[in-house]
């Protein structure tokens, strides 16, 4: 894609921002918020472009100013010194053209939205539901370095600790765009606290991601819904377990079971339980446009096959190992510990080229 085609393509962009922008200030849009947060949404999708595309335009600039200079200037210094601006700006101009190309590919549109995190315990008895719970942890810290608010809405113990199952709901900008990668079976191998002979087991925790529904997203009917209330178990004093504040929501006409026992609240948990059956029902639908891509995207098996190993632990070795882009890390202890910056970069880094492959055939 040459300067010529980029600029045709951002002036498209910026004409569209103008355009956005004017709707936004229209009272009648205002007053409908469906259209006025999808309008919002595609205006600050399009605001990094623009500016980008300042940017570029301004280099381009730049590098006409120097090659005038380089063929109407005498002075050797001078023509020295427009060639190295030149040689610099080519440079940078390459870097943004590969930027813009990456920008101007359609993002997928949950990306930007807080998630629903979900982690079972597979294969491997008590020592699965311990790994689920290192997983859960990992998450917890992950989150807590990023400034997003995590909140469990459902879970069940295991026997000798951490979990059988977790729920919780993850808020916060662009959740699930990062989250998102984590979909799929995380594999441990190491030696459990109950194993008297020193072998290493290999046991599974299953984590899935969806992207939360917002209200507008799908038409719930409480007609649809049968809402069972129960006793909460698990810590919280004598008040859990003798109020019906649980909840428990199935969806006849899917058969989806959703259930909140978090709060001491019975609406508190009716709220959150009627957010994440929005969030099933949804990704019903969003799940056939994962099959379509994951198709064409190894990296995102995350959000097609969810029953892909995609990660492996190694206790012995102190080794974590990706399984969709063959990426090899000797830092176990820091990763368990929440730092998972680099093993996500290097996904969106691998998506990108292959979607930027995708583009040009």
């Amino acid at each position: 894609m040459g300067s010529t085609s980029i600029l045709e393509k951002l002036e498209g962009v910026r004409l569209r921002f103008e355009e956005v922008e004017q709707m936004l200030s229209d009272p009648s849009v205002a007053n409908d918020m469906q259209r006025y947060i999808k309008l919002n949404k595609e205006y600050r999708d399009l605001e990094p472009l623009v500016r980008t595309c300042k940017e570029y335009k301004n280099v381009l600039s730049n590098i006409d100013s120097a090659k005038e200079i380089l063929a109407t200037e005498s002075d050797e210094e001078m023509r020295e010194m427009a060639r190295a601006e030149i040689e610099n700006l080519q440079d940078l101009l390459e870097q943004m053209e590969e930027k813009i190309r990456l920008l101007l590919l359609p993002s997928d549109p949950e990306d930007e939205k807080s998630a629903i995190m979900e982690i079972r315990a597979g294969t491997g008895g008590d020592e699965a539901s311990i790994f689920a719970g290192d997983l859960f942890r990992m998450y917890s810290k992950f989150c807590e370095t990023r400034k997003w608010k995590l909140e469990v809405t459902h879970y069940n113990e295991g026997t000798a600790g951490g979990y059988k199952e977790i729920v919780f709901n993850v808020s916060g900008n662009g959740v699930y765009g990062i989250l998102k990668y984590e979909s799929g079976v995380h594999r441990v191998q190491r030696v459990p606290q109950t194993e008297t002979q020193g072998r290493v087991h290999t046991s599974a925790a299953t984590v899935a991601v969806l992207p939360e529904a917002e209200e507008f997203d799908i038409d719930l009917k409480m007609d649809d819904i049968r809402k069972d209330t129960y006793c909460s178990s698990g810590p919280g004093g004598q008040s859990v377990n003798t109020t019906y504040s649980a909840i428990r929501l199935t969806h006849i006409p899917s058969g989806i079971v959703v259930t909140c026992q978090d709060q001491k609240s019975q609406l508190k948990n009716l709220d959150k339980a009627m957010a994440e059956l929005r969030t099933r029902l949804y990704n019903l639908e969003y799940q056939k446009y994962i099959d379509e891509i994951s198709t064409k995207r190894k990296t995102m098996v995350s959000t097609g096959d969810r029953s892909a190993k995609i990660r492996t632990y190694n206790y012995q070795q102190g080794r974590v190992t990706d399984h969709r882009i063959n990426l090899t890390l000797y830092n176990l202890s820091a990763i368990l510990d929440g730092d998972l910056e680099e093993v996500i970069d290097k996904l969106q880094m691998a998506e990108n080229a292959e979607r930027l492959k995708a583009s040009t055939h």
